[in-house]
């Protein structure tokens, strides 16, 4: 059958399931299957192979599959076959290596190679797992060019097709997705950190936040409608919220510490963010309606920082700096904190399994994709001099 691309971004969480154990007459070829994983940091790829792709489609496939749990093995060790081709147009097939049994088999059309190889992806992952995948979607990072003060820039999750969306010639940070083609972002062109709403469809801009100091760290609750932001109207920086027009601006947090990083839970009940109790860094949480802030235990790691909640609500990833900086997750409520790989910035995409962050490569920063589960990483080709400060769509 025939799957012709949509443009809409899609939205989707990803696990592994169960799968029947190995035939006895491949004893010698033993596949690790596994039963269904919830330990992150500790799963092991399901081994698949790749067979009559070359260029352009099998460098996407093997990006694609790489970062959602897969691995790439022989024929005779797999457990599932993905066969086809990517000339001219990309024709795929799917078999269980152990039963024999075609899973799917399909070509794709309407779009570019490089979009039909990503469709082609999303599918394999949703058949295996049963969870949608996100070769489709998008990202928003920080370009900084040597000497320069860095744009904002959107692309593909995997780097490509990057477009810049300011021009401001100033320093600009904290890009952050609303619901639809929209970011949220901080920009000194004005001569003042203010926070900016920039539709991505019909290029309004304008100022949502611009009050003395410092405007910055917009998040979006899941909903679109309020915004959690860092002022310092108040004196330090400090957690406030407000609708996603800037009025009905609401004072969450009042200390004498800094605080950074708001994120929302996917209710919209709570907001995450990085501060200080007790002289020490930790991760926090405060009802969104107003309310006692409560810490977050990130028990194992140190000066916790730059939280994001997954989409399915079970974690929160971040930065720790102990010597360098690691990502790191944490269960939402609070626990032992597992230690990924070294980087900063995490950004979860819709799946609540792969994370964009920002690595050290070459003396440079990069902006690097993470599957949470397997530890599987891959780098992203730089855009500019130093890419930072990603943010996935949700």
């Amino acid at each position: 059958m025939k799957n012709t691309l949509l443009s809409s971004i899609p939205i989707g969480l990803l696990s592994l399931l169960a799968i029947a154990a190995p035939e006895s007459s491949r004893a010698q070829n033993e596949i690790n299957i596994q039963s269904e994983i919830t330990v992150m940091g500790r799963a092991k790829p399901v081994p698949v192979s790749l067979e009559g792709f070359t260029g352009e489609a099998a460098e996407v496939l093997r990006f694609d599959l790489w970062v959602q749990g897969f691995s790439f093995v022989a024929p005779d060790a797999a457990q599932y076959r993905i066969s086809g081709s990517g000339t001219g147009s990309v024709q795929g097939r799917v078999t269980d290596a152990i039963s024999k049994q075609t899973k799917f088999s399909r070509s794709y059309t309407g779009a570019t190679l490089r979009k039909q190889a990503h469709a082609f992806a999303d599918d394999i992952v949703e058949t295996i797992t049963g969870k949608k995948g996100i070769g489709q979607t998008k990202i928003a990072f920080k370009a900084q060019s040597p000497g320069g003060a860095g744009e904002i820039y959107i692309a593909d999750f995997d780097g490509h097709n990057p477009q810049a969306v300011t021009r401001d010639n100033s320093i600009v940070a904290a890009p952050a997705w609303a619901p639809g083609r929209a970011l949220f972002y901080t920009s000194y062109e004005p001569g003042n950190p203010d926070i900016f709403y920039h539709n991505l469809s019909n290029g309004e801009r304008r100022i949502v936040a611009k009050f003395s100091g410092l405007n910055t760290s917009a998040a979006i609750s899941p909903d679109g409608t309020r915004m959690a932001l860092i002022l310092s109207k108040s004196g330090s920086p400090d957690v406030w919220v407000c609708n996603v027009d800037g009025s009905h601006l609401k004072q969450l947090t009042a200390t004498p510490v800094d605080e950074s990083s708001p994120c929302w839970s996917p209710d919209g009940q709570w907001i995450c963010f990085a501060t200080k109790m007790g002289e020490r860094r930790v991760l926090a949480k405060v009802p969104a309606g107003g309310g006692t802030a409560k810490r977050i235990p990130t028990s194992g790691v140190s000066n916790p920082t730059e939280p994001d909640w997954s989409p399915d609500g079970k974690w929160i990833a971040f930065t720790s700096q102990m010597g360098g900086f690691d990502i790191c997750l944490v269960p939402a409520a609070g626990g032992a904190a597992t230690v990924l790989v070294a980087g900063e910035d995490p950004s979860w995409s819709p799946n609540s399994r792969t994370l964009v962050c920002t690595r050290r490569a070459g003396g440079r920063y990069t902006l690097s994709v993470l599957d949470a589960m397997t530890k599987q990483v891959k780098d992203i080709g730089r855009i500019s001099g130093n890419d930072s400060q990603p943010a996935w769509a949700k």
